[in-house]
């Protein structure tokens, strides 16, 4: 438990936006009092770091161990959406993510998921109803309604969608959005049913309007999407409704960094100190209601410590009074986690991913992108051999396929480009949102290995180059692993850099690969039920004439 204690230094009052010789005084876990005085500490305290919006799963790591290594980079708390469990277990998996982080000295606020299933053109494990969710909002842990993206649903006011973000309004939650792309009449009308914030602008256009519309905006930096350096300028002008976020955030990246990165990034670019701050700590906590100190008397005791304002080098991270880490080690330890999983279907084999020819002259391809979330449609002429269409290594045409984790059912196969494998195949069953296993390879039996080692142990992510095979399991829902956080780091970083030695470009392939099955983000992706085109919301053929 903390102790009474006392901290020196330069400290950074982002409310009167001040900094000034102190010492913070710490009595049972909260500030008791903030002293002006001469010291001759040269650090730096102030708030700690929070992140506005991430799914924990999308780190392959159960709470405990997201924790572990984030409290390192400065950050006490997060705003988490739980639905990637929700998708595979109910509300049982949001369950087990809010005991999960209990475990640990830090701060998870979870929502409640909106839109489990994701859409109805694709097989998940669970649904998540509105009963659910009133459920869960009784529940302190609960802070907001997950990102609404049934963002059709939302602007032809559906009855069942209009009923989750009532009951957010009844429970005093905050509701937040997801509406890739939409501007103008439709962020207003969006907007007006209660959606107070947007994480995925790609464009400053697109922000300006949703700002305009009253939402506030989050800035994305994760592993497969960035947004920072298009959406940073319009800080200095809207910083009061501007706030920091990875969304998703695979391991090894977690290790180097978190929020602290866009902080150090912001103030580079020449950013006002305060202003940078205040979208990673005060915009967070005011929004959502969070029972995080902000560095006054009587707050919690969550601050951090840094070296200077240039490197911003995080020395101490304090949460509750307790110090959770120091000179970028986690003081954190390794606790075992219970193992739950949703995962049943068979072996498949090489002839179940074959696409016969039949009569199209040209295939649509999914033109995927370095960083973004979005796709593209594309059109290629099929390479054939035998009577079926097959990948075509020379032009970067691959084949994608999904797997039905769930049941038994055949595999649904595209075409994809922008990956740039010229062996092998990968494979993941992390694949946002159903979970279910999608693959992208040069051949049949490469994917099929792939998928195969997948099954074999109920979730992972696997990589196949020839007799050479690499495999992580996911244990946790088929999603996340409870081993110790920083091992699988490592090996994923491992599997990764196999990745990119079998020749893909992408900076995180397998991150890039989780979204494929995406349907809410535009343009086209792959369910296990076929290829759809997520501007129509309908499922399209793979050949045309």
């Amino acid at each position: 438990m903390p102790t009474d204690f006392s901290v020196s230094g330069r400290i950074i009052n982002l409310h009167q936006e001040q900094i000034y010789e102190g010492t913070v005084h710490v009595s049972n876990g909260r500030i008791s009092k903030i002293v002006r005085e001469a010291v001759d500490s040269q650090k730096y305290i102030l708030p700690g770091f929070v992140d506005a919006h991430v799914h924990v799963e999308s780190s392959m790591l159960v709470p405990s161990e997201f924790a572990r290594l984030a409290v390192p980079h400065g950050t006490v708390a997060t705003v988490s959406d739980p639905h990637e469990i929700g998708n595979v277990l109910g509300i049982k998996g949001v369950e087990y993510m809010v005991e999960n982080g209990k475990k640990v000295p830090f701060k998870f606020y979870f929502g409640a998921p909106s839109c489990v299933p994701a859409t109805p053109f694709e097989t998940a494990g669970a649904e998540i109803t509105a009963a659910d969710i009133e459920k869960l909002f009784r529940r302190e842990e609960i802070k907001y309604l997950a990102e609404m993206m049934n963002w059709p649903g939302v602007l032809n006011r559906d009855p069942v969608v209009m009923e989750k973000i009532a009951l957010a309004r009844k429970y005093n939650k905050a509701v937040d959005g997801h509406a890739p792309g939409l501007m103008g009449e439709d962020a207003k009308l969006y907007a007006s049913a209660g959606i107070t914030t947007d994480h995925e602008c790609f464009t400053a256009e697109e922000a300006l309007d949703k700002l305009a519309a009253g939402m506030k905006i989050l800035i994305r930096e994760g592993s497969a999407a960035k947004n920072f350096d298009a959406l940073i300028p319009l800080l200095p002008e809207h910083y009061q409704n501007i706030m920091f976020c990875s969304d998703d955030k695979h391991p090894d990246n977690l290790v180097e960094g978190h929020i602290n990165l866009l902080v150090k990034r912001a103030l580079a670019k020449g950013n006002d100190l305060f202003h940078v701050l205040r979208a990673a700590s005060i915009n967070p906590v005011e929004h959502y209601k969070l029972d995080v100190g902000l560095l006054r008397e009587g707050d919690p005791a969550d601050f951090i410590l840094v070296d200077n304002l240039d490197d911003f080098n995080v020395e101490a991270t304090y949460i509750n009074g307790q110090l959770v880490a120091e000179h970028g080690k986690s003081n954190i330890p390794f606790t075992p986690s219970e193992e739950i999983n949703n995962f049943d279907t068979d072996i498949k084999v090489a002839a179940q991913f074959e696409v016969p020819v039949g009569d199209a002259r040209k295939i649509r391809v999914i033109e995927a992108f370095d960083g973004q979330l979005i796709t593209k449609e594309s059109w290629a002429t099929p390479k054939v051999d035998n009577g079926f269409i097959v990948p075509d290594v020379a032009q970067d045409v691959l084949k994608i396929a999904v797997v039905n984790r769930y049941e038994n059912t055949i595999p649904a196969v595209a075409f994809i480009k922008n990956f740039g494998l010229q062996r092998g195949a990968i494979a993941s069953s992390v694949g946002h949102d159903s979970h279910n296993i999608i693959a992208v390879g040069v051949d049949d039996a490469s994917i099929a290995r792939a998928v195969n080692l997948i099954i074999s142990v109920k979730g992972g992510v696997a990589a196949v180059d020839g007799d050479r095979e690499q495999l992580l399991p996911l244990p946790v829902a088929g999603i996340m692993s409870a081993a110790d956080g920083y091992k699988v780091a490592e090996a994923y970083a491992a599997i990764d850099r196999m990745s990119k030695e079998m020749g893909s470009t992408l900076t995180s392939p397998f991150m890039t690969l989780s979204f494929m099955a995406l349907l809410v983000i535009p343009s086209l992706k792959l369910s296990d039920k076929g290829l759809f085109n997520g501007d129509s919301f309908e499922f399209v053929p793979i050949g045309g004439r």
